[in-house]
């Protein structure tokens, strides 16, 4: 079982972003998602869930953040837009195989190893 993010980068202040998390099978469809970004010297901070199959209940912990999944391609999507220096961090996607949404990082079940975004002008 593997979770491997992809799209990460350095970007300038203003711009946009999309994350990608592929999942290694299908099962991850019954899995709820979510984000969560660590800066250095800082806690792991939770950004984004998503729940299980259609993906009806998401949350973003900010408005310019956009959490989507497409199961057909077992893939978890993250887009961000008007980026600040602040966002500079290591993001993660993880998947929790209670089904059920959550901020906690220790209710997900796997994890990626992470991809880099850095905003820098």
């Amino acid at each position: 079982v593997q979770l491997v993010e992809y799209g990460g980068g350095l970007v300038k202040p203003g711009d946009s972003l999309k994350l990608s998390c592929k999942a290694s099978d299908h099962t991850f469809s019954n899995y709820a998602r979510g984000w969560f970004r660590q800066a250095p010297g800082k806690e792991r901070e939770f950004v984004a869930y998503i729940s299980w199959a259609a993906g009806r209940n998401k949350y973003h912990a900010d408005s310019r953040f956009i959490i989507t999944r497409d199961n057909t391609k077992n893939t978890l999507y993250f887009q961000m837009n008007d980026l600040n220096p602040a966002d500079t961090a290591k993001y993660s996607c993880a998947a929790a195989t209670s089904g059920l949404v959550s901020r906690k990082s220790e209710d997900y079940t796997y994890w990626g190893q992470g991809t880099q975004v850095t905003v820098s002008s």
